[in-house]
């Protein structure tokens, strides 16, 4: 079996404030619809296919496994449109090309949860993860809970330090065990 370190990581927005999000110059928010439930699984898929959350998770590794996973979180009572959202790049060249995506699901009237940050490798590095954890609060924070949490897998630094410098702090550490086959599957 092998083990891999993850984090719960929570905010408390009674204890920060949160800026408004900015996207750069050619991109834009796209809010939650039902319709674009397929455009979420496909950014899902490219964001994590490669990492190593789709070793945890194996859903995360085809894009089928996405799209299962993605109407799952869509299909909960506690799914939240308003802390869910596209960031989508818009070029006369390419067109539109959906490159990050978020998901958020109330589980109280006090806590939510964030699920599955993702940003395609492409426009990583932009401040786009970023801009949709801030959109993704905002929308929470607009439904009136008070405090939300995610999960991260500890080796993605970048994550880790991001969520820290938005207000989180680590409040749990626990290791999820995967079958060594799957683990050493890439």
């Amino acid at each position: 079996m092998d083990y891999f370190r993850r984090f719960r990581m929570e905010i408390n927005f009674s204890k920060v404030s949160l800026p408004a999000p900015f996207v750069p110059d050619g991109y834009r928010f796209v809010a939650w619809h039902d319709a674009l439930i397929d455009r979420h699984a496909s950014v899902k898929y490219q964001s994590f296919h490669r990492e190593v959350d789709s070793r945890i998770f194996q859903c995360l590794s085809d894009t089928s496994g996405c799209l299962r996973l993605m109407s799952e979180i869509a299909g909960q009572r506690s799914f939240l449109p308003g802390a869910t959202w596209l960031i989508a790049n818009c070029s006369e060249t390419d067109g539109i090309v959906d490159c990050a995506t978020v998901q958020g699901l109330a589980h109280s009237r006090v806590m939510g949860a964030i699920q599955n940050v993702g940003v395609v490798p492409e426009h990583r590095g932009l401040g786009l993860g970023r801009a949709l954890m801030l959109r993704s609060l905002t929308g929470f924070r607009n439904a009136g809970l008070k405090r939300v949490y995610l999960e991260v897998t500890a080796d993605n630094q970048p994550a880790v330090e991001l969520y820290r410098d938005l207000g989180f702090r680590l409040t749990r550490t626990m290791y999820k065990a995967v079958e060594p086959e799957i683990a050493h599957a890439y």
